[in-house]
């Protein structure tokens, strides 16, 4: 299955915090999406793998993206090595995706940095030849590299690269964070609160998506870092 982007996070809610208004409006554009979730979020204080399961598909649904798994590495303890590149290369040369959206390159949460150098590194492999991939029919695959690699912004404040207007695509953006009722804010909730269940975190994801847009003169933004130098064919595309 081929699609034109495919965007990884570290856990279940990482993609949508982080690039879901690029995501909406991707697929809007009649753009083909997969999401690959590193791990379940086992590690999570509130909610539980299941109840994170159904929030993600909830999610995935909402932003009407083609294909979602989950990778079920370990939450907190999964590391940029051979075993764990192989599984991304499989998915990459599976997917073959011109473009790939990846956690943010440093965070709050370790897995978020741990996230984005493992799926760059395997980017980089995976266009390798000489390294060589069985789909699940035992087919050998082709080698694949995507064109375009970029970092969302998560908990850290960090200058983008660039900044993708998401305007009319905010408050879908929004939705699909709302979707993860168990880790967001919830007034009526029993459980523990955590430095991202508070209605001061829910509202900064809105917020900060409203800064990029003022920054753009739009009315919203997600922004993105990039290992590799950014260009376009036309100058006219940098014009807003």
């Amino acid at each position: 299955m081929k699609v034109d982007l495919l965007a990884f996070g570290a856990h279940p809610d990482d993609v949508e915090l982080g690039c879901a208004g690029t995501i909406a409006l991707s697929v809007a554009q009649g753009k083909s999406v997969a999401i690959i979730d590193l791990t379940q979020g086992e590690l999570g204080t509130r909610g539980s793998v299941e109840l994170r399961k159904k929030e993600a598909a909830a999610a995935a649904t909402i932003l009407g993206v083609h294909q979602r798994e989950n990778l079920e590495f370990k939450d907190g303890f999964f590391v940029n090595d051979e075993v764990h590149q192989r599984l991304i290369i499989l998915k990459i040369r599976h997917y073959r995706p011109k473009i790939v959206l990846c956690n943010a390159i440093a965070d709050r949460h370790i897995d978020h940095g741990k996230g984005n150098r493992l799926v760059n590194d395997s980017c980089f492999l995976s266009g390798l030849s000489k390294i060589e991939t069985r789909d699940e029919d035992g087919k050998l695959q082709e080698a694949w590299r995507p064109n375009l690699i970029l970092e969302y912004i998560q908990w850290n404040e960090i200058q983008p690269d660039i900044i993708l207007n998401i305007t009319g695509y905010l408050e879908k953006k929004m939705e699909s964070v709302r979707a993860y009722s168990s880790q967001f804010f919830d007034p009526s909730s029993q459980e523990s609160n955590t430095p991202i269940s508070s209605k001061n975190f829910l509202e900064s994801v809105q917020y900060r998506a409203q800064n990029f847009g003022r920054l753009i003169g739009a009315e919203a933004g997600e922004g993105f870092t990039s290992r590799q130098p950014l260009s376009v064919g036309n100058l006219d595309a940098l014009i807003r």
